[in-house]
């Protein structure tokens, strides 16, 4: 096992001048199951395949364990790679796949068998050795393309986005196989994804890019509690934040007809450049149905309820005062509010509800930059 380092690693595609990945700077301990996740085209991939020797690192460093690969062939590096697709090899059996690699590297033919063999038994694979791969379902080809890269005993596992041609139902009971299976064979993974969900269930720890640039390492629970900006804030949760740029009055930003409190660190934090506006953040699950005339409540106007068995959403707009509105964004939109309510007592459409902000749990940003604000 080993530890992989990103040492501002840079990947420049020619005809562009903008990196797909700039100055990389990353590390993952050795065992550890990280997780890069971030939009499409945010480098996630290239970083990933520059890691496995797909991609030419233009500029930084990339190193397994203690050993600079920037430069060595994929081959040599003591990576195995599963892939969206499975690239599996349609003639073959399910254990003929999965020796594949081993055959070619010139093990003895005892060892691929007991290796397979033992692949399989954790997999749940065994019954199906036998098998060419259209006689088994996707997510037990995906199992196949794991038992491929597990035979290989690598240092290090990489994965690009494994479970995107998965249905819904498939995908969440595999993302937790794969969990489980590399807390137990404790094989340092770095598991590509678009999904904010996956990143949050399956990874010790994540790092989100966007164009290129790293914009947060951290725990789930560092991403969910302590977003280091607005792109992160509104990206990391489900649904996700919702963001809204607000004037600040008397040591308040004003939210509709509700003032909401900010501490002495956020107000020192606020700049000139920010002309006395500030970017708050609060969660659909951070707010709380009021009375009308309470203590910082605001109005919302229903426009939908999602209702979703033991959870149901509201989507609306701030009431009232249709240009702080149009200030407001959320996983609906822009101008439009989440609210998570209780799924026994829904609003209608059409119906306008008070809500607040539960105490400490809003975030604030400075509404030049986007940064988190202290406080």
């Amino acid at each position: 096992m080993a530890s992989v380092t990103f040492d501002h690693a840079t990947r420049i595609y020619p005809g562009t001048e903008r990196p797909a990945v700039d100055a990389l700077n990353l590390e993952v301990a050795d065992g550890e199951f990280l997780v890069l996740v971030g939009p499409s085209g945010c480098g996630k991939s290239t970083s990933l395949r520059m890691l496995a020797g797909l991609e030419d690192v233009n500029a930084g460093r990339i190193l397994i364990g203690d050993r600079d690969v920037t430069d060595v062939q994929p081959k040599d590096r003591d990576i195995a790679m599963v892939f969206q697709n499975y690239a599996l090899y349609p003639h073959m059996s399910v254990a003929d796949n999965m020796g594949f690699a081993l055959k070619i590297a010139g093990k003895p033919k005892a060892e691929i068998r007991q290796r397979v063999a033992e692949a399989a038994k954790i997999l749940d694979l065994s019954e199906y050795l036998d098998r060419k791969p259209k006689a088994l379902s996707g997510g037990q080809r995906q199992r196949v393309a794991m038992g491929r890269a597990i035979v290989r005993q690598p240092q290090v596992f990489l994965m690009d986005e494994p479970l995107s041609n998965l249905d819904a139902k498939l995908r969440v009971s595999t993302r937790t196989q794969i969990a489980s299976l590399q807390r137990r064979l404790g094989v340092t993974t770095v598991y590509v994804t678009h999904d904010q969900t996956e990143a949050l269930t399956m990874g010790d720890r994540i790092a989100v890019l966007k164009d290129g640039l790293l914009q947060q390492v951290g725990t789930p629970r560092d991403m969910y509690d302590k977003p280091a900006n607005t792109f992160v804030a509104g990206f990391i949760g489900s649904p996700a934040m919702n963001l809204g740029e607000f004037h600040i009055e008397d040591s308040a930003a004003v939210l509709g007809p509700a003032r909401i409190p900010l501490s002495r660190e956020t107000l020192g934090g606020v700049t000139d450049s920010d002309n006395k506006k500030i970017t708050l953040g609060f969660r659909p699950e951070s707010l709380d149905v009021a009375t009308e005339g309470s203590e910082g409540a605001f109005p919302v106007q229903v426009d939908l309820v999602e209702e979703l068995g033991s959870d149901a959403f509201v989507y609306g707009r701030l009431a009232g005062d249709q240009e702080l509105a149009e200030h407001i964004t959320s996983g609906a939109g822009e101008a439009q509010l989440i609210v998570r309510v209780d799924p026994r007592r829904t609003p209608d459409k059409g119906e306008k509800v008070w809500v607040k902000i539960r105490a400490g749990e809003q975030h604030s940003f400075s509404a030049t930059t986007g940064e988190r604000l202290p406080g």
